[in-house]
Order: C-alpha cells, then structure tokens, then sequence
C-alpha cells in the first residue's frame, strides 16, 4: 500500500492515477476527497496534515508515504508513519528549502524531521511548477491577458506530470533512500515567454501585462503569508545561479528529458479556453 498526501491537488492526482495504473495499491488522502476523485480500486481517506490523529487509519497497512509540507507537525507526522509500521518516506518539498533557507523554513522542518524519523527517505526540491500558470485560467479566458512581474527573467519550471513521475518511481524504487532531488524544466521560460506558450496553444493572441513589484505583492498577499511573498518575490526578480539552473535530476531518474513548458500549455490548454 502507498499513501498518497495531497491526492487531489495537481501532483497528486497524477501521481494517484500513475501508482495505480501500475498495478499498486493506493490510498489518497486529501482534507476532501471521494471515490469520484480517484480511479477505480483505489482507496480514499479523508485527512489533515495539520490534525496528526486524522492521518493514523490512512496510514494502516501502508509501506511507503508520499508527504506534502503542510501542518506544524512534521515529527507527529514522521512518528505516526513510523509507528504504523511505514518504511518510505517521500516528501515533496521546495528548491527554496536550499537555496532561501530562512525564507522556506517550513519546508526545511519537514526536511529535518523525515531524515530524523529513521525510515527510508527522499526529498523532492521542486522548483517553480508549470500548474502555478492555472493563476492566469480566468483573465485568460475571459481577456486573452497574462499579468505577472519580471516579465523577462526566467525560471526553468517544471511539469507537475513530471514531479509525479519521478515521485512513483521513488516511492516503488530502491535505491533513492538518502537522496535529495532538485526537480526543474528543461531550460529557463520567462513569463512572457509563457504568455505566449499559452497563446501558441490556444491559437488566438494572450497579451502580456509585466506588473510592479508592488501590484504582484497586492496579489500574492491575498492568499501567502508576507513571508512567502516576499521570498517568491525575491525568486521571480533576482533568481540566484542555483535557481536559474537546469537540474540533471529529472532526466537521471526518468531516463528521459523533462516536459518543456509548451508541452505542459499544449496539454493543458482547455483550462484557459
């Protein structure tokens, strides 16, 4: 049985229907979820990262966890894994974890305590993901317009499809226990180089807007804590060398090379019709 965190959200759903179709027993796990979530056969369980207790039953009978950063109690977490008899553990976390320690803090908690639970492990630093593009779905649809700062610096954004891929192979693999992957694209895509990715897909014009620094903070404050916004700021505006780099990561545990963000806008373009 393997446990999967976060099983609606954009690489949990694929990483749910990936272990599945290969034959694996699943449980997904999000705080609302159904069986219409998930394909069929796989089990579903209803539970908050932030409430340890709710996590136990999921936990039954499981060998491997693929764990979000989410709740304060990244040692109740890791025990309650353990004591359930859990072997792996799998986190995703963020390349921020390494390259802004102080700023992802949160992150390089859950880091420290799956190390220190004693079980098998492997962190997944994702860098910026392809999905964080869906912000834009309504202004698109409804006005062909992308808004976002730093128009011209570019992060190499990785696929969620590919995230999930590389984590069905960790969790069903040996050989990974101790590592930390940075997950990232093939190459660096500025956001008005995804503006117009998305337009390519579409086959109609998306205008690029480039805001201030001060309307994305605006933005971003509505739903991160200052924190968070400040440090994603600081990533999208002046990305250190590591950040700017494209990872061997994904191509060395996949064996093939990642997804561009054209393909990602290709696939994923009837959100933004």
């Amino acid at each position: 049985m393997i446990v999967v965190t976060g099983a609606t959200g954009n690489v949990g759903r694929t990483l749910v229907r990936l272990l599945a179709a290969a034959g694996e027993q699943v449980t997904a796990v999000a705080r609302r979820i159904t069986e219409a979530d998930v394909p069929p056969g796989v089990r579903v369980v209803a539970a908050d990262l932030g409430d340890v207790g709710s996590l136990r039953p999921a936990l039954e009978g499981a060998k491997a966890v693929f764990l979000l950063v989410a709740g304060e109690d990244p040692q109740g977490i890791a025990g309650a894994a353990k004591a359930a008899g859990v072997r792996r553990l799998v986190l995703l976390s963020s390349q921020g974890a390494g390259t802004r320690p102080q700023t992802y803090e949160h992150a390089g908690r859950f880091e420290a305590a799956v190390r220190a639970s004693g079980l098998e492990w492997t962190v997944l630093r994702s860098g910026g993901l392809a999905s964080n593009a869906f912000a834009w779905a309504e202004p698109v649809r409804l006005r062909r317009t992308a808004a976002a700062p730093f128009g011209d610096v570019g992060l190499p954004f990785v696929d969620t499809d590919d995230v999930a891929a590389v984590g069905a192979t960790v969790l069903r693999e040996d050989g990974h226990h101790g590592a930390t992957y940075t997950l990232t694209g093939p190459a660096p895509v500025t956001p008005r180089e995804r503006a117009a990715a998305l337009a390519e897909a579409l086959g109609e014009p998306v205008r690029f807007v480039e805001q201030t620094r001060e309307e994305a903070q605006a933005q971003m404050a509505q739903f991160m804590p200052p924190p968070v916004v400040e440090g994603t700021l600081a990533i999208l505006g002046e990305p250190t060398p590591d950040e700017q780099r494209v990872s061997p990561d994904v191509e060395r545990i996949l064996g093939r090379a990642p997804r561009s963000f054209d393909e990602w806008a290709a696939r994923n373009a009837a959100a933004f019709r």
